[in-house]
């Protein structure tokens, strides 16, 4: 995992440069995870902290709940994404946080989405929907 101060999004497809860039018609092109659920996780696993880095996202973003953005189109610096479903943690959660990693990112592993419209974001760029704003954390 690399993090990075702006990324390219690119429509049909997701992130560009990702290895998991997806097709036109997959509905997982973005994740996304909500910051304040690291608290939530670490606590669950005991610790004080977690690197966002450990749960293989694309995209972290703060003061908004991602579940606002259920069925609707939003936007992210220059890009257009839409919601596409819930992002459930996988078994690599295990490995990426040790035991209980999996159980811990239920419930908190975000969402996914489909990029409609190609286009840059960079770390602190809004999330706009329906004229609600929250900030990229990365």
């Amino acid at each position: 995992m690399v993090l990075l101060d702006a990324v390219q999004l690119i429509q049909g497809k997701g992130v560009e440069g990702d290895r998991f860039s997806g097709s036109a018609d997959s509905p997982r092109q973005v994740t996304l995870i909500q910051y304040e659920h690291l608290d939530v996780i670490a606590s669950c696993l005991g610790r004080e902290s977690i690197s966002p880095s450990l749960l293989r996202r694309n995209i972290v973003v703060s003061g908004i709940n991602l579940l606002a953005l259920k069925d609707k189109t939003f936007q992210i610096g220059d890009a257009m994404l839409s919601f596409s479903g819930l992002c459930h943690p996988c078994s690599k959660m295990e490995r990426q946080l040790g035991p209980g990693g999996y159980n811990a990112m239920r419930g908190h592993g975000g969402i996914t989405a489909r990029v409609c419209k190609t286009g840059l974001i960079r770390l602190r760029d809004r999330v706009l929907y329906a004229g609600v704003l929250s900030a990229v954390d990365s």
